[in-house]
């Protein structure tokens, strides 16, 4: 039935703003890259050391607020959850990021942006299969009530449930299918969410330096304060989804197996990769089929399915 290969982008993709966290102003470009050679980062304003660090799910260091990924060097960049989503759900498997500082470009908080200029430039296909990881058996990390789990299905499922006291937000759940390009058209314009009180406590910790109601949505109570409001009712539950389908992608491949995260962080989705991979009966590593090819995140995507935002 043949087989399908790796992508990367046509040509490079350049991005410029702030970080969430630091406030720093970076500029980013997604380069492509050749066949298995995977997702990496490279600092540009190192030097003396080693400045390229990989996008893989070993490489993460604990973080509260967003993934952190470091090299043995020390040398690490924040926030790639978004870019990293944006990669997986327009289905690039390659890509050489460059970075001119410590943390990814918040732009609007959501991965919209990424997305409308990856397809812009166009895919290329590269003449190596894609290989996938099928999960055989369920593996689930928890904590508290929080809880994540992988399990068993034919292709990428997202599950999530939040429940916030602010009113705002409440208790929200959604369920998708990533395959076929749904991330585009469902996921990639949701934003990071906030409290007031959680962003005021961070700035006095010396964090969400760069945050604003221009790059997350902010609520209080049953109060939205950000202008214009949620781009959707359940804008809240589909940015942690979008949020899992980055720190998911750290896995080196695509995903074949249902994602269940009911109140799950960053932390415990690499958590729950670690278990994973700790398990050598619940996962295998297959070649993706040509009659597989819808199945998977990216697939068969267009420019024009991106939603609209203000």
């Amino acid at each position: 039935m043949g087989q399908i290969v790796q992508t990367t982008i046509r040509s490079t993709a350049s991005f410029q703003g702030v970080g969430l966290h630091t406030g720093a102003r970076v500029r980013m470009t997604v380069n492509p890259a050749s066949a298995n050679h995977g997702i990496w980062f490279r600092r540009t304003d190192v030097i003396g050391r080693d400045a390229m660090i990989p996008a893989i799910w070993d490489a993460v260091t604990p973080s509260r607020l967003c993934t952190v990924i470091e090299n043995t060097a020390g040398v690490s960049v924040s926030t790639v959850e978004h870019i990293m989503a944006a990669l997986s759900g327009c289905g690039i498997h390659n890509a050489l990021i460059e970075i001119n500082g410590p943390e990814v470009p918040i732009l609007d908080g959501s991965a919209q942006p990424f997305v409308a200029a990856l397809l812009g430039r166009g895919l290329r296909d590269l003449d190596e299969p894609v290989r996938c990881i099928e999960i055989l058996a369920p593996v689930e990390v928890s904590e508290g009530g929080a809880f994540a789990r992988l399990e068993p299905a034919r292709t990428l499922e997202i599950e999530f449930s939040i429940d916030f006291a602010d009113a705002a937000i409440g208790q929200q759940h959604q369920r998708l299918s990533m395959a076929n390009g749904s991330f585009v058209r469902e996921l990639s314009d949701c934003r990071t969410f906030c409290r007031q009180s959680d962003v005021d406590m961070m700035r006095a910790s010396g964090l969400a330096l760069g945050g604003t109601y221009d790059n997350a949505v902010v609520v209080e109570g049953d109060r939205i304060l950000s202008p214009g409001g949620f781009r959707r009712k359940d804008e809240a539950v589909r940015h942690k989804m979008l949020d899992a389908l980055g720190d998911l992608s750290l896995a080196g491949a695509p995903l074949l197996g249902r994602y269940v995260g009911n109140r799950a962080g960053h932390a415990m989705t690499n958590r729950l990769l670690r278990a994973l991979f700790a398990r050598p009966d619940a996962y295998r590593l297959v070649e993706c089929r040509a009659d597989q090819r819808a199945s998977l995140p990216g697939a068969g995507v267009r420019r024009d399915e991106i939603p609209a935002v203000a």
